[in-house]
């Protein structure tokens, strides 16, 4: 029997992981001061991409005598950046425990061949034993696994009196988790991701400790120029000013300071921070009622309130079957589990989301659960 489909259908159905939803509201008419056909060495357009660094230090509460800049690739490039620019002089310490996190793990042994690795990994759903993090290594880890849906709690188990440095990925939580600014020395993320950016260039915030490291040490690799942030053995200060290594789309550009400023308005990244935890407590809250799905995640102190990763409690229930019944539908768009995760469902739940989109979602659910196992 053919279960009824649920009348009300969510105002936006996009909960793809990346890129991610745009700000409610938006509109094209947001970027129609977007310097087009300019040259991005400008002063004009020198000035919006310091615009974006400026709003995005004090949206995120970055410590003032950390740098700011904009860097090619996205997300990818800021943290393959970081790690051939500063790792080689002590061990590094990698703990992986989904996708990126294992990446960064081989790229490490890998590419850059260092010999003094350690990696800790956890399977998908679970973190590994944070507290065998060296003071006297380098760390690099995710603060959220986007494709695991698992987050790490807080940063107590980052020694403040380190000798290393901490190279943090926080693509998929800067502004929607509050982070220990004073726990990173290298802190990435992107535009795409928790404000619903377009892809184009990363960011990466540098601490007063990672700037010196910058300048002392000599990788014995070659560094690709897009990597580069030292000229004539110095910080290029002009990469943190809205000088940027190659050139920035300036739609882009536009369209993701329309979204730091509709974040301004909402109340910054309290206010941020409050929504996605509101999106990650109504799909708690279905996920109770409904029982057949469950949190990839067990323990709730490590559910990610962004990137949220469920699987289906019945193995032999499909769920990319799910996910097509619901995109026929055009109520739930890219809702797959990453193609390297457990098979299961995976909703972004960022501020851009609202909670009335994800609640008129959940009866569509369970509508495509019941007609799969009818």
């Amino acid at each position: 029997m053919t279960a009824k489909k649920p009348a009300a259908r969510p105002l936006n159905p996009c909960f793809s992981c990346g890129p991610c939803a745009k700000r409610p509201g938006w509109t094209a008419d947001g970027l129609a001061n977007a310097l087009l056909g300019r040259s991005h060495r400008s002063a004009a357009c020198k000035a919006r991409l310091a615009e974006t660094i400026d709003r995005s230090r004090s949206l995120l509460g970055i410590p003032s005598d950390y740098r700011v800049g904009i860097v090619p690739a996205s997300d990818t490039g800021a943290v393959e950046l970081a790690l051939w620019s500063l790792l080689g002089p002590l061990g590094v310490d990698v703990f992986a425990w989904e996708s990126f996190g294992e990446q960064w793990a081989a790229d490490i042994s890998g590419q850059l061949k260092i010999g003094d690795v350690r990696t800790f990994a956890a399977p998908y759903g679970r973190l590994p034993d944070l507290s065998r993090a060296s003071p006297d290594r380098d760390i690099v880890f995710a603060w959220n696994g986007t494709t695991s849906g698992v987050r790490v709690p807080d940063g107590g188990w980052i020694a403040d009196d380190r000798r290393g440095l901490t190279i943090c990925d926080a693509t998929s939580a800067a502004f929607s988790m509050a982070l220990p600014w004073h726990k990173l020395d290298v802190t990435t993320w992107s535009w795409q991701k928790a404000l619903g950016g377009e892809a184009q260039h990363g960011m990466i915030a540098l601490s007063p400790r990672a700037v010196e490291r910058l300048q002392s040490h000599r990788p014995k690799w070659p560094l690709p120029k897009i990597f580069r942030l030292i000229q004539d053995g110095r910080l290029n200060e002009g990469i943190f000013a809205g000088e940027t290594i190659n050139t920035p789309s300036m739609l882009a550009v536009e369209d993701h300071l329309d979204a730091l400023k509709w974040a301004e308005r909402l109340g910054g990244l309290p206010a941020l921070i409050a929504r996605s935890e509101a999106n990650l407590a109504a799909i708690e809250a279905w996920v109770a009622s409904a029982r057949w799905p469950a949190f990839l995640a067990n323990d709730r102190s490590q559910r990610s309130c962004t990137s949220v990763c469920l699987r289906i409690v019945d193995p032999a229930v499909m769920p990319k079957k799910l996910v097509a019944l619901l995109e026929a539908e055009k109520v739930a768009f890219d809702i797959d589990a990453y193609r390297h995760a457990p098979p299961g469902l995976r909703i972004w739940a960022g501020a851009t989301v609202e909670t009335e989109d994800l609640r008129a979602l959940f009866p569509w659910l369970d509508w495509a659960y019941a007609e799969v196992t009818a």
